[in-house]
């Protein structure tokens, strides 16, 4: 009887125990959090609380296991399995701590800082320093819990021996991999591209939307996404309309007959930009850059404060100038001409007879 009841009263202990534990500790960081809304640490390190409570309750197994008798005649795999299991929620519990202090810092800083391209850098930074950190916990957590094993640890001699020639045979095989993860290095902390830049790929519009070691996603702005190796941005051209701040300037162009009321549309354009709220008040002129056989080009510059309000500022004065000039001046719309041409006045005067009297004979 003893044999049956001890290991069940170790394991419901400990379970009881980690169950408790973890609460307390929930309720701490809840009021802690409530008495500290400056910042988000506390609340980011309640979300700690499952890897901590199995941590906490396989350090207790682990230690208790022998002494309750749990499967004797399997103590060694026991031991085992609860060793590699600690290891892995130890590793989990370091990733969500880090995290937390990381992305702590962030916000606090970002709530700071009112340079939204600096707030873009910083967060494409984060997030790849996040997922660094997951890595090299991953990869550790991984070679410790191989070490646990006696044939692993008596090879680890020859491992280590011919680590340089697998290294040399790895990279070479993973060149393609290798180059994207040291591009999205270079891309993160050389700030060439960040997350939620306006960007044109491949003439493709759209948004930086996800930042990876090996891959980088843009939004287009009919909501598909583009994914694409980091390497293409550090090894071809593209446009970042988001390099040096969020601001644009932009242009509208109309091809009018030679007629059209220049003056009168400079003032009109004024009135329709002062209606625009995505307008900026940086920039709204117009002014006629071209002319031709038929009709007269006419460009209008405007601003906004990003590509999004840029293009609707664009399309709401070409909607609104054109509908001003069919209400108000349709003589300034473009027109074919269907008249039949009218000679030269040199044709006509050498055709006309000559009056008069000639020589006397």
């Amino acid at each position: 009887m003893e044999t049956v009841l001890r290991p069940l009263i170790v394991i419901g202990g400990t379970v009881v125990l980690t169950l408790l534990v973890g609460r307390l500790l929930d309720l701490v960081l809840r009021r802690v959090d409530a008495a500290h809304s400056e910042t988000p640490l506390w609340g980011l390190l309640r979300r700690c609380r499952v890897p901590f409570q199995l941590v906490l309750g396989t350090a207790l197994l682990r230690g208790s296991y022998r002494q309750s008798g749990l499967l004797p005649r399997h103590g060694a795999a026991v031991g085992h399995a609860l060793t590699l299991v600690l290891i892995a929620a130890a590793a989990w519990l370091l990733v969500r701590v880090v995290n937390a202090a990381v992305d702590t810092v962030y916000v606090r800083w970002a709530a700071a800082t009112p340079d939204e391209a600096r707030v873009r850098r910083v967060r494409t930074q984060v997030t790849l320093i996040h997922r660094v950190v997951m890595a090299v916990v991953v990869v550790v957590a991984l070679a410790a819990m191989l070490l646990t094993f006696p044939t692993m640890r008596t090879a680890g001699a020859s491992v280590l021996a011919s680590a340089g020639l697998l290294g040399i045979v790895a990279g070479i095989a993973a060149q393609s991999t290798l180059g994207n993860v040291f591009a999205g290095l270079q891309i993160a902390f050389g700030d060439t591209v960040r997350i939620g830049d306006t960007v044109v790929v491949d003439k493709e519009w759209g948004r930086v939307e996800e930042i990876t070691l090996t891959f980088l996603t843009v939004r287009t702005w009919d909501e598909r996404r583009i994914t694409m190796p980091v390497s293409y941005f550090t090894g071809k051209p593209y446009e970042n309309w988001s390099r040096g701040g969020a601001q644009m300037t932009g242009t509208v162009f109309l091809h009018l007959d030679h007629t059209a009321p220049v003056a009168l549309m400079r003032e009109r354009l004024t009135q329709v930009l002062a209606a625009i709220p995505e307008w900026d008040g940086r920039t709204g002129t117009l002014a006629v850059t071209d002319t031709g056989p038929h009709t007269m080009e006419v460009r209008a510059v405007v601003s906004a404060g990003d590509g999004d309000d840029l293009w609707t500022v664009r399309c709401a004065v070409r909607e609104q100038l054109i509908g001003w000039l069919c209400a108000e001046h349709p003589y300034a719309l473009p027109r074919v001409a269907l008249s039949r041409a009218l000679p030269p006045p040199a044709a006509d005067d050498a055709a006309a007879p000559v009056s008069g009297t000639g020589p006397a004979g």
